[in-house]
């Protein structure tokens, strides 16, 4: 993960809700999906990895994407899609990962990461 991150500015490799994540400005956009999650929602991939993402984009990027991004009932109204890691090539989970960077990020490391 934080190799494909690593021209963004200002990610950080740290936690959140115990899984590894990444972060801009102590702000996650971007984690391991737990395995307590995949018993929870009955979702038997085991390398999901959660993405934020604006809620207006959601359906059209999960409808976009071959099945690679799905949704759970947890996630209904909120801004995030889950990425079945197995799936996903490293060109598609490094724009989806600049994807959740943007909805995070201030609009100074916004600005600085399309200069």
């Amino acid at each position: 993960m934080k190799r494909l991150a690593a021209h963004l500015p200002e990610v950080e490799e740290s936690t959140s809700y115990r899984t590894p994540a990444l972060k801009v400005r102590g702000k996650s956009f971007c984690r391991l999906w737990g395995e307590s999650e995949h018993r929870r929602d009955d979702v038997h991939d085991t390398e999901v990895l959660v993405v934020f993402c604006d809620l207006a984009w959601k359906e059209s990027l999960i409808e976009s994407s071959d099945e690679v991004l799905f949704t759970t009932s947890h996630y209904d109204g909120f801004g995030a899609v889950l990425v079945r890691l197995a799936d996903v090539g490293d060109e598609d989970l490094t724009a989806y990962l600049e994807e959740g960077y943007r909805t995070r990020a201030p609009a100074a490391l916004r600005r600085a990461l399309d200069a």
